[in-house]
Protein backbone atom coordinates (compact mmCIF):
# COMPACT_ATOMS: atom_id res chain seq x y z
CA UNK A 1 0.00 0.00 0.00
CA UNK A 2 2.61 2.09 0.99
CA UNK A 3 4.12 1.79 -2.59
CA UNK A 4 1.42 1.98 -3.93
CA UNK A 5 0.63 5.48 -2.00
CA UNK A 6 4.41 6.53 -3.02
CA UNK A 7 3.73 6.00 -7.00
CA UNK A 8 0.84 7.82 -6.77
CA UNK A 9 2.29 11.31 -5.49
CA UNK A 10 5.49 10.45 -7.23
CA UNK A 11 4.12 10.83 -10.80
CA UNK A 12 1.41 13.05 -9.78
CA UNK A 13 -1.11 10.71 -10.62
CA UNK A 14 -3.58 12.95 -8.58
CA UNK A 15 -3.17 15.42 -10.95
CA UNK A 16 -3.51 14.06 -13.70
CA UNK A 17 -6.57 12.09 -12.63
CA UNK A 18 -8.11 15.74 -12.09
CA UNK A 19 -7.56 16.52 -15.09
CA UNK A 20 -8.81 13.65 -16.63
CA UNK A 21 -11.92 13.61 -14.92
CA UNK A 22 -12.65 17.77 -15.78
CA UNK A 23 -12.56 16.33 -19.65
CA UNK A 24 -14.12 13.09 -19.16
CA UNK A 25 -17.39 15.65 -17.61
CA UNK A 26 -16.67 18.05 -20.82
CA UNK A 27 -18.64 15.84 -23.13
CA UNK A 28 -22.00 15.52 -20.83
CA UNK A 29 -21.50 19.28 -20.12
CA UNK A 30 -21.18 20.54 -23.57
CA UNK A 31 -24.75 18.38 -24.79
CA UNK A 32 -26.47 19.63 -21.62
CA UNK A 33 -25.64 23.66 -22.37
CA UNK A 34 -26.61 22.79 -25.91
CA UNK A 35 -30.34 21.37 -24.84
CA UNK A 36 -30.69 23.83 -22.42
CA UNK A 37 -30.27 26.47 -24.87
CA UNK A 38 -32.75 25.19 -27.21
CA UNK A 39 -34.69 24.98 -24.31
CA UNK A 40 -34.77 21.31 -23.78
CA UNK A 41 -33.16 18.22 -21.99
CA UNK A 42 -30.86 15.66 -23.00
CA UNK A 43 -34.15 13.14 -22.08
CA UNK A 44 -36.29 15.06 -24.78
CA UNK A 45 -34.06 14.48 -27.57
CA UNK A 46 -36.15 12.27 -29.84
CA UNK A 47 -34.80 9.76 -32.66
CA UNK A 48 -38.10 9.27 -34.93
CA UNK A 49 -37.80 13.15 -35.71
CA UNK A 50 -34.49 13.29 -37.43
CA UNK A 51 -34.14 13.83 -40.88
CA UNK A 52 -31.36 11.49 -41.36
CA UNK A 53 -32.66 8.12 -42.35
CA UNK A 54 -29.43 5.75 -42.00
CA UNK A 55 -30.15 6.07 -38.31
CA UNK A 56 -33.61 4.05 -38.79
CA UNK A 57 -30.94 1.43 -40.32
CA UNK A 58 -28.42 1.38 -37.63
CA UNK A 59 -30.81 1.68 -34.69
CA UNK A 60 -33.63 -1.10 -36.00
CA UNK A 61 -30.56 -3.18 -36.86
CA UNK A 62 -28.75 -3.24 -32.91
CA UNK A 63 -32.86 -3.97 -31.78
CA UNK A 64 -32.77 -6.74 -33.78
CA UNK A 65 -29.81 -8.17 -32.35
CA UNK A 66 -30.02 -7.19 -28.94
CA UNK A 67 -33.03 -8.96 -29.13
CA UNK A 68 -32.80 -12.36 -31.28
CA UNK A 69 -28.84 -12.20 -31.83
CA UNK A 70 -29.40 -11.03 -35.87
CA UNK A 71 -32.66 -9.36 -37.34
CA UNK A 72 -35.20 -11.78 -38.07
CA UNK A 73 -35.90 -10.01 -41.67
CA UNK A 74 -33.73 -8.82 -44.35
CA UNK A 75 -31.80 -5.15 -44.49
CA UNK A 76 -31.45 -4.05 -47.62
CA UNK A 77 -32.09 -2.43 -50.52
CA UNK A 78 -34.40 -2.41 -53.81
CA UNK A 79 -34.69 -6.23 -51.96
CA UNK A 80 -31.29 -6.65 -51.58
CA UNK A 81 -29.79 -9.12 -48.88
CA UNK A 82 -26.54 -10.43 -47.63
CA UNK A 83 -25.32 -13.68 -48.21
CA UNK A 84 -25.57 -14.58 -44.29
CA UNK A 85 -27.46 -13.24 -41.96
CA UNK A 86 -29.58 -10.41 -42.07
CA UNK A 87 -27.28 -6.86 -41.83
CA UNK A 88 -27.60 -3.96 -44.34
CA UNK A 89 -24.14 -2.65 -46.67
CA UNK A 90 -22.16 -1.75 -43.66
CA UNK A 91 -20.21 -3.64 -41.41
CA UNK A 92 -22.11 -4.81 -38.48
CA UNK A 93 -18.83 -4.45 -36.47
CA UNK A 94 -19.73 -0.49 -36.69
CA UNK A 95 -21.98 -0.59 -34.48
CA UNK A 96 -20.05 -3.13 -31.39
CA UNK A 97 -20.38 -1.00 -28.79
CA UNK A 98 -24.07 -0.10 -29.05
CA UNK A 99 -24.69 -3.96 -29.33
CA UNK A 100 -22.56 -4.31 -25.90
CA UNK A 101 -24.70 -1.45 -24.13
CA UNK A 102 -27.61 -3.11 -25.85
CA UNK A 103 -27.04 -6.49 -24.55
CA UNK A 104 -26.12 -4.58 -20.43
CA UNK A 105 -28.91 -1.97 -20.12
CA UNK A 106 -31.50 -3.00 -22.93
CA UNK A 107 -32.10 -0.88 -26.04
CA UNK A 108 -34.40 1.96 -26.25
CA UNK A 109 -34.79 5.64 -28.70
CA UNK A 110 -32.43 6.99 -26.08
CA UNK A 111 -29.91 3.99 -25.45
CA UNK A 112 -27.82 4.93 -28.45
CA UNK A 113 -27.49 9.01 -27.01
CA UNK A 114 -26.89 7.98 -23.84
CA UNK A 115 -24.21 5.33 -24.78
CA UNK A 116 -22.79 8.04 -27.57
CA UNK A 117 -21.91 10.24 -24.61
CA UNK A 118 -20.20 8.04 -22.25
CA UNK A 119 -18.35 7.03 -25.24
CA UNK A 120 -16.82 10.50 -25.35
CA UNK A 121 -16.55 10.72 -21.75
CA UNK A 122 -14.40 7.94 -21.14
CA UNK A 123 -12.31 8.58 -24.59
CA UNK A 124 -11.89 11.97 -23.25
CA UNK A 125 -10.91 10.64 -19.92
CA UNK A 126 -8.71 7.91 -21.34
CA UNK A 127 -6.99 10.08 -23.74
CA UNK A 128 -6.09 12.92 -20.54
CA UNK A 129 -4.30 9.74 -18.61
CA UNK A 130 -2.62 8.75 -21.41
CA UNK A 131 -1.11 11.58 -22.34
CA UNK A 132 -0.87 13.61 -19.50
CA UNK A 133 -1.24 17.03 -20.66
CA UNK A 134 -0.22 20.55 -19.83
CA UNK A 135 -3.04 22.70 -17.88
CA UNK A 136 -2.62 25.00 -21.22
CA UNK A 137 -2.26 22.14 -23.23
CA UNK A 138 -5.99 20.49 -21.33
CA UNK A 139 -7.36 24.34 -21.62
CA UNK A 140 -7.10 24.44 -25.43
CA UNK A 141 -8.18 20.84 -25.84
CA UNK A 142 -11.38 22.29 -24.15
CA UNK A 143 -11.84 24.98 -25.88
CA UNK A 144 -11.60 23.13 -29.38
CA UNK A 145 -13.59 20.34 -28.46
CA UNK A 146 -16.82 22.80 -27.28
CA UNK A 147 -16.28 24.69 -31.34
CA UNK A 148 -16.00 21.41 -33.09
CA UNK A 149 -19.70 21.08 -32.66
CA UNK A 150 -20.38 17.73 -34.71
CA UNK A 151 -19.13 16.06 -31.39
CA UNK A 152 -23.10 17.74 -29.92
CA UNK A 153 -24.61 16.80 -32.63
CA UNK A 154 -23.70 12.93 -33.17
CA UNK A 155 -23.50 12.13 -29.90
CA UNK A 156 -27.09 13.27 -29.82
CA UNK A 157 -27.85 10.99 -32.77
CA UNK A 158 -27.79 7.14 -33.88
CA UNK A 159 -24.96 7.41 -35.73
CA UNK A 160 -22.07 5.55 -35.54
CA UNK A 161 -19.15 8.65 -36.04
CA UNK A 162 -18.84 9.08 -31.96
CA UNK A 163 -17.79 5.29 -31.86
CA UNK A 164 -15.28 5.85 -34.79
CA UNK A 165 -14.56 9.32 -33.20
CA UNK A 166 -14.03 7.92 -29.35
CA UNK A 167 -12.13 5.03 -31.01
CA UNK A 168 -9.88 6.53 -33.12
CA UNK A 169 -9.03 9.69 -29.98
CA UNK A 170 -8.43 6.70 -27.76
CA UNK A 171 -5.86 5.25 -30.11
CA UNK A 172 -4.13 8.60 -30.58
CA UNK A 173 -4.39 9.05 -26.87
CA UNK A 174 -2.63 5.47 -26.29
CA UNK A 175 0.42 6.22 -29.31
CA UNK A 176 1.77 9.28 -27.52
CA UNK A 177 1.67 6.81 -24.14
CA UNK A 178 3.69 4.61 -26.04
CA UNK A 179 5.95 6.81 -27.74
CA UNK A 180 6.68 7.73 -23.73
CA UNK A 181 7.52 4.41 -22.61
CA UNK A 182 7.36 1.82 -25.30
CA UNK A 183 5.94 -1.61 -24.25
CA UNK A 184 4.94 -4.60 -25.93
CA UNK A 185 1.07 -4.69 -24.56
CA UNK A 186 0.77 -1.20 -25.60
CA UNK A 187 1.52 -1.75 -29.63
CA UNK A 188 -0.63 -5.04 -29.14
CA UNK A 189 -3.88 -2.81 -27.88
CA UNK A 190 -2.72 -0.11 -30.83
CA UNK A 191 -3.10 -3.00 -33.44
CA UNK A 192 -5.96 -4.42 -32.12
CA UNK A 193 -7.49 -1.26 -32.50
CA UNK A 194 -6.78 0.04 -35.16
CA UNK A 195 -7.52 -3.21 -36.89
CA UNK A 196 -11.15 -3.42 -35.17
CA UNK A 197 -11.28 0.43 -36.64
CA UNK A 198 -10.24 -0.82 -40.13
CA UNK A 199 -13.12 -3.36 -40.13
CA UNK A 200 -15.44 -0.81 -39.12
CA UNK A 201 -14.94 1.66 -41.91
CA UNK A 202 -11.86 0.72 -44.56
CA UNK A 203 -10.04 3.87 -44.91
CA UNK A 204 -9.26 3.90 -41.41
CA UNK A 205 -6.77 1.13 -42.37
CA UNK A 206 -4.50 4.44 -42.78
CA UNK A 207 -4.08 4.12 -38.71
CA UNK A 208 -3.16 0.28 -38.67
CA UNK A 209 -0.01 1.58 -40.64
CA UNK A 210 1.16 3.59 -37.06
CA UNK A 211 1.78 0.51 -35.30
CA UNK A 212 3.12 -1.22 -38.42
CA UNK A 213 6.03 1.81 -38.17
CA UNK A 214 5.96 1.28 -34.56
CA UNK A 215 7.08 -2.36 -34.92
CA UNK A 216 9.20 -2.29 -37.98
CA UNK A 217 11.51 -0.22 -36.50
CA UNK A 218 11.56 -1.53 -33.07
CA UNK A 219 11.68 -5.40 -34.56
CA UNK A 220 12.99 -4.59 -38.00
CA UNK A 221 12.33 -7.67 -40.76
CA UNK A 222 10.70 -9.89 -37.68
CA UNK A 223 8.00 -6.45 -37.55
CA UNK A 224 7.77 -6.16 -41.20
CA UNK A 225 6.73 -9.88 -41.22
CA UNK A 226 4.76 -9.71 -38.19
CA UNK A 227 2.99 -6.34 -39.97
CA UNK A 228 2.60 -8.10 -43.04
CA UNK A 229 0.29 -10.72 -41.69
CA UNK A 230 -1.85 -8.92 -39.27
CA UNK A 231 -2.55 -6.72 -42.20
CA UNK A 232 -3.43 -9.43 -44.48
CA UNK A 233 -5.46 -11.04 -41.71
CA UNK A 234 -7.16 -7.53 -40.54
CA UNK A 235 -7.98 -7.39 -44.73
CA UNK A 236 -8.89 -10.95 -45.40
CA UNK A 237 -11.43 -10.21 -42.57
CA UNK A 238 -12.40 -7.35 -43.65
CA UNK A 239 -13.61 -8.89 -47.72
CA UNK A 240 -15.24 -12.03 -45.80
CA UNK A 241 -17.79 -9.71 -43.71
CA UNK A 242 -18.35 -7.45 -46.74
CA UNK A 243 -18.57 -10.50 -49.08
CA UNK A 244 -20.96 -12.79 -46.39
CA UNK A 245 -22.95 -9.95 -44.14
CA UNK A 246 -23.24 -7.11 -46.53
CA UNK A 247 -26.54 -6.39 -48.14
CA UNK A 248 -25.49 -4.63 -52.13
CA UNK A 249 -26.02 -0.89 -51.85
CA UNK A 250 -28.28 1.36 -54.48
CA UNK A 251 -24.92 2.05 -55.81
CA UNK A 252 -21.04 1.53 -55.23
CA UNK A 253 -20.46 2.87 -51.47
CA UNK A 254 -17.01 3.29 -53.21
CA UNK A 255 -15.89 3.43 -56.41
CA UNK A 256 -12.77 1.62 -58.12
CA UNK A 257 -12.75 3.06 -61.66
CA UNK A 258 -9.91 4.85 -61.70
CA UNK A 259 -7.86 1.61 -60.27
CA UNK A 260 -9.49 -0.43 -63.66
CA UNK A 261 -8.27 2.48 -66.03
CA UNK A 262 -5.27 1.09 -65.97
CA UNK A 263 -6.05 -2.34 -66.82
CA UNK A 264 -8.61 -0.85 -69.43
CA UNK A 265 -6.30 1.86 -70.96
CA UNK A 266 -2.34 0.62 -69.89
CA UNK A 267 -0.22 2.32 -67.35
CA UNK A 268 0.01 6.07 -68.77
CA UNK A 269 -3.55 5.93 -69.66
CA UNK A 270 -4.68 5.26 -66.04
CA UNK A 271 -2.38 7.97 -64.82
CA UNK A 272 -4.24 9.90 -67.39
CA UNK A 273 -7.41 8.64 -66.14
CA UNK A 274 -6.21 9.33 -62.61
CA UNK A 275 -5.69 12.72 -63.22
CA UNK A 276 -8.25 13.98 -64.92
CA UNK A 277 -10.73 13.12 -62.32
CA UNK A 278 -8.84 14.65 -59.45
CA UNK A 279 -9.44 17.46 -61.63
CA UNK A 280 -12.81 17.47 -62.00
CA UNK A 281 -13.39 15.80 -58.92
CA UNK A 282 -10.83 18.88 -57.06
CA UNK A 283 -13.14 21.20 -59.06
CA UNK A 284 -15.98 20.40 -57.74
CA UNK A 285 -14.75 20.13 -54.49
CA UNK A 286 -13.31 23.54 -54.44
CA UNK A 287 -16.91 25.03 -55.37
CA UNK A 288 -18.43 22.87 -52.70
CA UNK A 289 -16.19 24.45 -50.33
CA UNK A 290 -16.84 28.09 -51.40
CA UNK A 291 -20.42 27.37 -50.51
CA UNK A 292 -19.62 26.38 -47.20
CA UNK A 293 -17.70 29.57 -46.62
CA UNK A 294 -20.58 32.13 -48.00
CA UNK A 295 -23.54 30.09 -47.12
CA UNK A 296 -22.54 27.53 -44.55
CA UNK A 297 -23.33 24.25 -47.03
CA UNK A 298 -22.50 21.43 -44.95
CA UNK A 299 -20.50 19.25 -46.99
CA UNK A 300 -18.33 22.53 -47.99
CA UNK A 301 -17.99 23.18 -44.20
CA UNK A 302 -16.57 19.97 -43.20
CA UNK A 303 -14.30 20.13 -46.47
CA UNK A 304 -13.05 23.93 -45.02
CA UNK A 305 -12.50 22.84 -41.67
CA UNK A 306 -10.74 19.42 -43.04
CA UNK A 307 -8.79 21.79 -45.26
CA UNK A 308 -7.22 24.06 -42.21
CA UNK A 309 -6.67 21.52 -39.94
CA UNK A 310 -4.76 19.99 -42.81
CA UNK A 311 -2.26 22.53 -43.54
CA UNK A 312 -1.73 23.14 -39.62
CA UNK A 313 -0.61 19.67 -39.57
CA UNK A 314 1.64 19.46 -42.21
CA UNK A 315 3.13 23.18 -41.22
CA UNK A 316 3.72 21.88 -37.41
CA UNK A 317 5.48 18.65 -39.17
CA UNK A 318 7.64 20.72 -41.23
CA UNK A 319 8.54 23.46 -38.81
CA UNK A 320 9.21 19.90 -35.95
CA UNK A 321 11.40 18.35 -38.45
CA UNK A 322 13.76 20.86 -39.12
CA UNK A 323 14.02 22.06 -35.63
CA UNK A 324 14.17 18.03 -34.67
CA UNK A 325 17.38 18.21 -37.39
CA UNK A 326 18.79 21.13 -36.44
CA UNK A 327 18.58 20.04 -32.42
CA UNK A 328 19.83 16.26 -33.89
CA UNK A 329 23.31 17.89 -35.16
CA UNK A 330 24.10 19.46 -32.44
CA UNK A 331 23.81 16.95 -29.74
CA UNK A 332 26.15 14.66 -32.13
CA UNK A 333 28.90 17.66 -30.93
CA UNK A 334 31.47 16.19 -28.58
CA UNK A 335 31.29 18.72 -25.68
CA UNK A 336 34.59 19.01 -23.05
CA UNK A 337 33.13 20.81 -20.31
CA UNK A 338 30.50 20.11 -17.68
CA UNK A 339 28.16 22.88 -18.90
CA UNK A 340 28.75 21.41 -22.16
CA UNK A 341 27.47 18.07 -21.14
CA UNK A 342 24.78 19.24 -19.55
CA UNK A 343 23.71 21.96 -22.51
CA UNK A 344 24.17 18.51 -24.28
CA UNK A 345 22.13 16.48 -22.25
CA UNK A 346 18.97 18.48 -22.71
CA UNK A 347 19.36 19.14 -26.36
CA UNK A 348 19.16 15.37 -26.56
CA UNK A 349 16.16 15.07 -24.46
CA UNK A 350 14.45 17.99 -26.16
CA UNK A 351 15.46 16.05 -29.64
CA UNK A 352 13.15 12.77 -28.22
CA UNK A 353 10.53 15.01 -26.86
CA UNK A 354 10.14 16.34 -30.21
CA UNK A 355 10.92 13.27 -31.99
CA UNK A 356 7.58 11.95 -30.51
CA UNK A 357 5.57 14.76 -31.69
CA UNK A 358 7.01 14.26 -34.82
CA UNK A 359 5.81 10.95 -35.31
CA UNK A 360 2.02 11.56 -34.45
CA UNK A 361 1.77 15.09 -36.41
CA UNK A 362 3.41 12.78 -39.58
CA UNK A 363 1.15 10.44 -39.61
CA UNK A 364 -1.78 12.29 -39.18
CA UNK A 365 -1.08 14.55 -42.00
CA UNK A 366 -0.10 11.60 -43.91
CA UNK A 367 -3.12 10.74 -43.08
CA UNK A 368 -5.13 13.88 -43.94
CA UNK A 369 -3.70 13.78 -47.37
CA UNK A 370 -4.14 10.09 -48.21
CA UNK A 371 -8.09 10.44 -46.91
CA UNK A 372 -8.34 13.95 -49.28
CA UNK A 373 -7.42 11.93 -52.22
CA UNK A 374 -9.16 9.05 -51.60
CA UNK A 375 -12.45 11.46 -51.18
CA UNK A 376 -11.56 12.88 -54.80
CA UNK A 377 -11.07 9.19 -56.13
CA UNK A 378 -13.26 7.05 -54.22
CA UNK A 379 -16.44 8.82 -52.55
CA UNK A 380 -19.36 11.28 -53.60
CA UNK A 381 -18.54 14.23 -52.55
CA UNK A 382 -21.44 14.84 -50.64
CA UNK A 383 -22.55 11.56 -48.70
CA UNK A 384 -18.40 11.16 -48.37
CA UNK A 385 -17.35 14.37 -46.53
CA UNK A 386 -19.04 13.01 -42.88
CA UNK A 387 -15.99 10.56 -43.43
CA UNK A 388 -13.46 13.69 -42.93
CA UNK A 389 -15.23 14.32 -39.59
CA UNK A 390 -13.65 11.35 -37.92
CA UNK A 391 -9.97 12.66 -38.81
CA UNK A 392 -10.49 16.10 -37.69
CA UNK A 393 -11.87 14.77 -34.27
CA UNK A 394 -8.53 13.03 -34.00
CA UNK A 395 -6.59 16.46 -34.86
CA UNK A 396 -8.55 18.33 -31.99
CA UNK A 397 -6.92 16.48 -29.43
CA UNK A 398 -3.27 15.99 -31.50
CA UNK A 399 -3.52 19.68 -32.27
CA UNK A 400 -3.78 20.60 -28.72
CA UNK A 401 -0.86 18.72 -27.67
CA UNK A 402 1.32 20.47 -30.19
CA UNK A 403 3.90 22.65 -27.93
CA UNK A 404 3.81 25.74 -29.98
CA UNK A 405 4.15 29.57 -28.87
CA UNK A 406 1.16 31.47 -28.09
CA UNK A 407 -1.00 28.00 -29.49
CA UNK A 408 -1.64 30.76 -32.57
CA UNK A 409 -2.61 27.19 -34.61
CA UNK A 410 -4.96 25.79 -32.30
CA UNK A 411 -6.38 29.57 -32.58
CA UNK A 412 -6.72 29.64 -35.93
CA UNK A 413 -8.23 26.19 -35.65
CA UNK A 414 -10.72 27.31 -33.20
CA UNK A 415 -11.97 30.13 -35.28
CA UNK A 416 -12.72 28.18 -38.17
CA UNK A 417 -14.81 25.87 -36.20
CA UNK A 418 -16.81 28.56 -34.69
CA UNK A 419 -17.53 30.19 -38.05
CA UNK A 420 -18.03 27.19 -40.05
CA UNK A 421 -20.23 25.03 -37.27
CA UNK A 422 -22.11 27.74 -34.79
CA UNK A 423 -21.81 30.75 -36.50
CA UNK A 424 -22.72 29.20 -39.93
CA UNK A 425 -24.40 26.13 -38.77
CA UNK A 426 -27.86 27.43 -40.28
CA UNK A 427 -29.24 24.41 -41.71
CA UNK A 428 -31.37 22.39 -39.65
CA UNK A 429 -31.27 19.25 -41.67
CA UNK A 430 -27.32 19.00 -40.98
CA UNK A 431 -26.92 20.67 -37.37
CA UNK A 432 -30.72 20.60 -35.69
CA UNK A 433 -30.85 17.66 -32.81
CA UNK A 434 -34.37 16.03 -33.10
CA UNK A 435 -36.77 16.66 -30.14
CA UNK A 436 -39.67 15.50 -29.39
CA UNK A 437 -42.90 16.92 -30.54
CA UNK A 438 -46.40 15.65 -29.27
CA UNK A 439 -47.90 14.88 -32.95
CA UNK A 440 -44.52 12.98 -33.94
CA UNK A 441 -44.69 11.14 -30.67
CA UNK A 442 -48.60 10.15 -31.17
CA UNK A 443 -48.23 9.03 -34.34
CA UNK A 444 -45.51 6.61 -33.58
CA UNK A 445 -47.60 5.20 -31.11
CA UNK A 446 -50.57 4.67 -33.21
CA UNK A 447 -48.43 3.32 -35.92
CA UNK A 448 -46.83 0.71 -32.81
CA UNK A 449 -50.35 -0.57 -32.22
CA UNK A 450 -51.05 -1.23 -35.46
CA UNK A 451 -47.70 -3.06 -36.12
CA UNK A 452 -48.17 -5.36 -33.11
CA UNK A 453 -52.12 -5.92 -34.12
CA UNK A 454 -50.78 -7.23 -37.72
CA UNK A 455 -47.27 -7.87 -37.98
CA UNK A 456 -46.56 -11.29 -37.08
CA UNK A 457 -42.76 -12.32 -37.13
CA UNK A 458 -41.72 -15.79 -38.21
CA UNK A 459 -39.14 -16.83 -36.03
CA UNK A 460 -38.15 -20.53 -37.14
CA UNK A 461 -37.39 -19.33 -40.39
CA UNK A 462 -35.36 -16.53 -39.62
CA UNK A 463 -34.12 -14.25 -41.73
CA UNK A 464 -37.01 -14.34 -43.93
CA UNK A 465 -38.42 -12.19 -46.36
CA UNK A 466 -42.14 -13.25 -44.29
CA UNK A 467 -40.18 -11.02 -41.75
CA UNK A 468 -39.31 -8.03 -44.06
CA UNK A 469 -41.23 -4.43 -44.40
CA UNK A 470 -40.78 -2.71 -48.10
CA UNK A 471 -40.18 1.01 -47.49
CA UNK A 472 -40.99 2.74 -50.54
CA UNK A 473 -38.46 5.49 -50.33
CA UNK A 474 -40.68 8.12 -52.01
CA UNK A 475 -43.94 8.51 -54.20
CA UNK A 476 -46.15 10.42 -57.12
CA UNK A 477 -48.96 12.16 -55.24
CA UNK A 478 -52.07 12.82 -57.67
CA UNK A 479 -54.92 12.99 -55.39
CA UNK A 480 -55.05 16.54 -52.94
CA UNK A 481 -57.60 14.74 -50.78
CA UNK A 482 -55.87 11.61 -50.11
CA UNK A 483 -52.16 12.80 -49.68
CA UNK A 484 -50.76 15.01 -47.08
CA UNK A 485 -51.81 18.74 -46.74
CA UNK A 486 -49.76 20.63 -48.65
CA UNK A 487 -47.68 18.09 -50.99
CA UNK A 488 -49.09 19.44 -54.29
CA UNK A 489 -49.12 23.02 -56.18
CA UNK A 490 -52.19 24.94 -56.40
CA UNK A 491 -52.10 23.49 -60.13
CA UNK A 492 -53.14 20.51 -59.19
CA UNK A 493 -49.73 19.00 -61.29
CA UNK A 494 -48.52 15.36 -59.60
CA UNK A 495 -45.32 16.14 -57.01
CA UNK A 496 -42.84 13.67 -55.13
CA UNK A 497 -43.43 13.03 -51.43
CA UNK A 498 -41.10 11.12 -49.23
CA UNK A 499 -42.61 8.50 -47.36
CA UNK A 500 -42.50 9.25 -43.32
CA UNK A 501 -40.18 6.85 -43.09
CA UNK A 502 -40.10 7.91 -39.24
CA UNK A 503 -43.18 5.63 -38.19
CA UNK A 504 -40.89 2.18 -38.66
CA UNK A 505 -39.27 2.88 -35.34
CA UNK A 506 -42.20 1.47 -34.62
CA UNK A 507 -42.00 -1.99 -36.23
CA UNK A 508 -41.57 -4.74 -33.90
CA UNK A 509 -38.59 -5.79 -32.71
CA UNK A 510 -36.50 -8.03 -35.09
CA UNK A 511 -38.31 -6.86 -38.19
CA UNK A 512 -35.90 -6.38 -41.62
CA UNK A 513 -36.56 -3.09 -43.86
CA UNK A 514 -35.46 -3.09 -47.36
CA UNK A 515 -35.83 0.53 -48.66
CA UNK A 516 -36.82 0.39 -52.32
CA UNK A 517 -36.94 3.19 -54.84
CA UNK A 518 -40.47 3.40 -56.60
CA UNK A 519 -39.03 2.38 -60.02
CA UNK A 520 -38.04 -1.01 -58.36
CA UNK A 521 -41.73 -1.39 -56.51
CA UNK A 522 -43.88 -0.52 -59.80
CA UNK A 523 -42.04 -2.84 -61.76
CA UNK A 524 -41.70 -5.87 -59.58
CA UNK A 525 -45.50 -5.09 -58.12
CA UNK A 526 -46.24 -8.84 -58.68
CA UNK A 527 -42.93 -10.70 -57.61
CA UNK A 528 -41.96 -8.53 -54.74
CA UNK A 529 -40.76 -10.95 -51.94
CA UNK A 530 -41.08 -8.95 -48.66
CA UNK A 531 -44.39 -9.68 -47.10
CA UNK A 532 -45.27 -6.04 -46.14
CA UNK A 533 -45.13 -2.55 -47.54
CA UNK A 534 -45.15 0.84 -46.39
CA UNK A 535 -45.75 3.53 -48.84
CA UNK A 536 -46.58 6.68 -49.12
CA UNK A 537 -50.70 7.33 -48.34
CA UNK A 538 -52.39 8.65 -51.47
CA UNK A 539 -49.81 8.06 -53.68
CA UNK A 540 -49.44 5.94 -57.02
CA UNK A 541 -48.09 2.89 -55.43
CA UNK A 542 -50.91 3.27 -52.85
CA UNK A 543 -53.53 2.78 -55.48
CA UNK A 544 -51.77 0.17 -57.45
CA UNK A 545 -51.77 -2.00 -54.56
CA UNK A 546 -55.34 -1.49 -53.60
CA UNK A 547 -55.42 -2.32 -57.42
CA UNK A 548 -53.05 -5.56 -56.78
CA UNK A 549 -55.72 -6.86 -54.11
CA UNK A 550 -52.95 -6.24 -51.14
CA UNK A 551 -54.27 -6.17 -47.53
CA UNK A 552 -54.32 -2.85 -46.27
CA UNK A 553 -53.67 -2.93 -42.46
CA UNK A 554 -53.23 0.63 -41.20
CA UNK A 555 -53.20 4.06 -42.72
CA UNK A 556 -53.10 7.86 -41.41
CA UNK A 557 -52.50 10.98 -43.71
CA UNK A 558 -48.96 10.41 -44.40
CA UNK A 559 -48.19 6.43 -44.59
CA UNK A 560 -50.06 3.55 -45.15
CA UNK A 561 -48.98 -0.30 -44.48
CA UNK A 562 -50.20 -3.40 -46.70
CA UNK A 563 -49.53 -7.36 -46.60
CA UNK A 564 -48.65 -8.60 -49.67
CA UNK A 565 -49.48 -12.20 -48.78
Amino acid sequence: MRKFADWWKHDKRYMTMCKAVLLGLLPLLCCVVYCAMQGKTIGQVYLPESEWNDELFYYKQVEGIVNYGYPLGYFGFNESHALKLSFAAWSPVLVFPWIIWGFLFGWNLMSPVICNIVLMMLCCFLFVWLTKPSWKQLGILGLLFCFYTPFVRYMLSVMPEVICFSMLITFYGLAINYLQKEKTYKLVLLFLLSGVMTLMRPYLLLFLLLPVYFWIRRSGWKGALGSGAVLAVVLGTYAAIKHYLGAEYFAPLFFTDWVTAFFEQGFFGGIRYTLSKLYYMGASFKGHTVQGLRTGLASGAFFAGYLVMMLVLIGQSIVDLRTWRRLSKASQKVEESVEQKQEAADRAERVREIGKHLVIEVHLAFSFVAMLFALLLMYKLTEGSKHLLTFMAAGVFVVAMMETRFYKKAVLIGVTFAYLYSYMAVDPYDYQVPFVREKREVQLEEWRETFAENIVLNRDEAPDFDNVVIWVFNDVIRDTEAGQKGAQSLSGAPCTQNTAWQVLYALPEGCGISCCMRDYVIENLDSLESRYLVTVSGGEIDALCGQAGYEELGRDEEAVLYQRY
